[in-house]
């Protein structure tokens, strides 16, 4: 019935890891750039550039997880409500009237 989704988590744990390290990129050649050289400063420049890049394919890579994760709750959450159709009207109701309570009490 439910798909295997690869999880979010290793894809969060990289992207964290990627944009650390472009900061540390960043703040090396914002220290160091007066003292490099014409190599050097492209070296440096390619190497940050490299960084930004892997770093938005992995905030692609963990929007996709996502919208697959959410695209298979939806479907479950369908199929259940088809199924049975008055037991997701009762959860309904109940939901209905907790946050009706909780609305009057302030």
């Amino acid at each position: 019935m439910m798909e295997k989704i690869p999880t979010q988590t290793g894809a969060r744990d990289q992207l964290l890891s990627d944009l650390k390290t472009v900061i540390q990129d960043a703040e090396a050649w914002l220290r160091h750039s007066g003292h490099l050289t014409g190599e050097e400063f492209k070296a440096a420049k390619a190497k940050f550039e490299r960084t930004i890049v892997k770093a938005k394919d992995d905030i692609v890579r963990l929007e996709e997880a996502v919208v697959e994760k959410t695209k298979v709750a939806a479907k479950v959450t369908d199929e259940y409500v088809q199924e049975n159709p008055w037991k997701s009207v009762g959860i309904g109701a109940a939901v209905g009237v907790v946050i009706g309570m909780l609305i009057a009490r302030r």
